[in-house]
């Protein structure tokens, strides 16, 4: 693949996945209108644009990574050619997930709406059950030790202090 084709195939992805767990489904369930009875709590409302706007740019920044890095996109369907270990990668394997959580933690606490806390959850886990059930078993398959000696030394969900640094 080349990297014009998996720029124009992760930006469809993005608009596909993220796009639609992140922004498709909290507007379905909130409509985007604030909640009670903190609606007018701006220290909260202030945390969740922050938190909402660091997702965000976490996001790009995790799909770009994918057409720099692994000339590839994050989509099942057209993976990376390349393990993707670079960027925020060095220090945690979701940093997808974790930004897209984050974005919607961020619309809960910005919109003061319960109902996407609820919702964070359950994308959390469906992520999780998807990262052990399909991409962990396909990533070793595909990578091999390469992968095994990444997931050793990168945690999953909770990111290093440090960068990894592959030996050379």
């Amino acid at each position: 693949m080349r990297t014009s084709g998996a720029a124009a195939g992760s930006a469809l992805f993005f608009a596909l996945a993220p796009g639609t767990v992140a922004g498709l489904l909290p507007w379905a369930l909130t409509r985007w209108h604030p909640g009670a009875p903190l609606t007018h709590w701006l220290p909260a409302r202030l945390v969740g644009v922050v938190v909402l706007l660091a997702g965000a740019t976490l996001l790009v920044h995790s799909f770009a990574r994918f057409v720099v890095e692994g000339i590839g996109t994050p989509a099942p369907l057209a993976p990376p050619a390349h393990l993707v270990v670079g960027g925020l990668y060095r220090y945690v394997r979701n940093p997808m997930y974790l930004a897209v959580i984050a974005t919607i933690l961020g619309q809960a606490l910005l919109l003061w709406r319960p109902v996407l806390l609820v919702y964070a959850a359950f994308v959390a886990a469906a992520m999780v059950a998807f990262v052990v059930g399909h991409e962990q078993p396909d990533l070793t398959r595909r990578f091999g030790d390469e992968y095994t000696t990444y997931r050793r030394a990168v945690p999953g969900w909770w990111p290093r202090l440090t960068p990894w640094r592959p030996d050379p």
